[in-house]
């Protein structure tokens, strides 16, 4: 089972990222802007997923559009959930324990591309 660390390995080994803690200890990855985040649910999280609330760690992970969004959770909703929180954003919530150590590295790759500036991403140092 992945753990914040593996998380915070996968995170790391991408350009120009950097970890920050909040107050109450979260750890949350960016690049500039947050593109992955640990998560917890909270109350109204909990009541409005009822009994397919997950029950493991939950990470957000930003995503390029609404469209991708919609069709992550479309074709793996036992991985991707959102809740009213996210909705119209570009960014859903994901069971950290449904992922392995391959769907990991490719989901915060995404994230960071879809939050980092486009010359990073093609390669190029922003000028």
């Amino acid at each position: 089972m992945l753990t914040w660390d593996d998380v915070a390995r996968a995170c790391l080994a991408l350009p120009a990222t950097t970890e920050a803690v909040s107050a109450s200890g979260r750890r949350r990855w960016l690049r500039g802007k947050t593109f992955v985040r640990e998560r917890p649910l909270h109350r109204v999280d909990l009541a409005e997923l009822g009994a397919d609330a997950p029950t493991g760690p939950v990470l957000v992970a930003y995503v390029p559009d609404e469209g991708a969004k919609a069709a992550l959770l479309a074709t793996e909703p036992d991985v991707w959930f959102t809740t009213a929180h996210v909705d119209g954003w570009p960014a859903l919530m994901c069971r950290l324990d449904a992922l392995d150590a391959q769907a990991l590295t490719e989901l915060v790759a995404e994230a960071w591309a879809a939050r980092a500036p486009r010359g990073l991403v093609a390669g190029n140092r922003p000028s």
